[in-house]
Formats: structure tokens, C-alpha cells, sequence
């Protein structure tokens, strides 16, 4: 099972971790595991690309199965609203998943 946290600091989201596996298909048939991996690829490349941030990004490139991502505290007023815009979209997206496949996720 997929464990998620989306992180919260003064009701700004400034992070999020990924820990675990779906297991709910077959190796490379496994949805869900490949929506999360989408979404949160997705949303480290697109604060990357779109703001001027860089986030922390600590992964298990080996196994797969853990990734944990983190934003600044301080930033400009409009890089915040750019990447928080991003980060809102990234727990959209998770909420989605979670209510769809809640067997093989769990978003905390």
C-alpha cells in the first residue's frame, strides 16, 4: 500500500512524502502506483520549470517506493503562489486517487 502525507505549515502546503508500493497489478500493469508516480513527477518538474524553486527531492532511486518532497520556507509572494497553485493541484490529484483506489492508497 501507498502511504501519502501532504505537509502543511500555517495552512500553506510545503511538502508531501510518498513511502511503499500499490501492488495493485502486475509489475509495470500497476495504475494506481503509475498515477502516483505521474502526479508526483509531474508536480516536482513543474516547480522546477514554472517557479524559480528548486524543492528538495530525497528519493530511493534503487527500489523505488519512497519519495519525499519539500519547498522552501521563504519565498517571493508570487513564487509562493505559483507553487502553491502547483502543490494544491499535486493533493487534488491525490484526493482523486485515494477516494478511486483507497485499497492500494492511503493519503494522511
Amino acid at each position: 500500500m501507498i502511504q501519502a502525507w501532504i505537509s502543511k505549515q500555517d495552512g500553506q502546503i510545503n511538502g508531501f512524502k510518498l513511502t511503499g508500493h500499490a501492488n495493485s497489478g502486475e509489475y509495470g500493469q500497476d495504475i494506481v502506483c503509475a498515477a502516483v508516480s505521474v502526479l508526483s513527477i509531474n508536480t516536482v518538474n513543474s516547480i522546477e520549470k514554472l517557479t524559480p524553486i528548486s524543492p528538495k527531492v530525497v528519493s530511493n532511486d534503487q527500489e523505488g517506493g519512497y519519495l519525499e518532497v519539500s519547498v522552501p520556507d521563504t519565498m517571493s509572494p508570487e513564487a509562493e503562489q505559483k507553487v502553491q497553485l502547483i502543490l494544491s493541484s499535486f493533493e487534488l490529484g491525490m484526493k482523486d486517487i485515494s477516494q478511486s483506489y483507497g485499497e492500494y492508497i492511503n493519503l494522511n
